[in-house]
């Protein structure tokens, strides 16, 4: 209950809206919003994807090279976003995927770290790791120096559900930063894709585990 504020109702609730923009106040022709509660319509990736998982009642969790937790990290700042962000790992090293993640040593050493193959097990195995409905992983080469023999820019995003893995593979142009952000924007669209795919309450069939063939 607002107080000390006359006319001011309480909020039905705090996570109503995806993304509320403050009213203006103290600005000379500036008129206040229309409705202190009304929701503005998700207009990033990020906020569609997190709208779109409340939806469902879904939840979401990643695994991260390349990126290093910047998936996570915008998602996180949708508001609301602790109603579906599980939580993720940024598995830069390529122990930390095997270690941390479980990935099965004899495919990293046949496919390497930059593959579709890696991608799809980062993802598949941080969906068990943090219990979550659906997982986003990427994988790539930032840059500057090539890796695995991929050129700067090869990257590989997957996204996981009980029923499936989806990857895709990316070719980013630009510095560190602009494939970083890029691989991010990418991500996020492949989990919108994925999630639309999966009816209210329910992460699908089961899939196996990714193997090294």
């Amino acid at each position: 209950m607002t107080a000390g504020v006359e006319g001011v109702p309480p909020a039905a609730s705090a996570c109503a809206a995806s993304v509320v923009p403050p009213a203006s106040a103290g600005v000379e022709g500036v008129p206040p919003a229309a409705s202190a509660g009304a929701a503005s319509p998700p207009t990033t990736a990020a906020e569609r994807l997190v709208t779109s998982l409340r939806d469902r009642r879904l939840t979401v969790a990643t695994a991260e090279s390349l990126t290093a937790g910047l998936i996570s990290a915008t998602l996180a700042d949708v508001p609301c976003a602790s109603d579906v962000l599980r939580g993720g790992l940024s598995a830069y090293a390529t122990d930390v995927k095997r270690d941390c993640l479980n990935i099965d040593n004899e495919l990293l050493e046949r496919h390497g770290v930059v593959s579709p193959q890696c991608a799809e097990a980062m993802a598949y195995r941080a969906r068990l790791v943090f219990g979550a409905d659906v997982a986003i992983a990427a994988t790539g080469v930032a840059g500057p120096a090539h890796l695995e023999n991929q050129p700067v820019g090869t990257v590989f995003v997957a996204v996981a559900s009980a029923a499936e893995v989806q990857t895709a593979r990316l070719s980013l142009a630009g510095d560190r930063r602009a494939i970083r952000l890029a691989t991010v924007d990418a991500a996020l669209t492949l989990a919108i894709s994925v999630v639309g795919e999966i009816s209210s309450g329910s992460g699908g069939t089961p899939r196996s585990a990714p193997d090294a063939g």
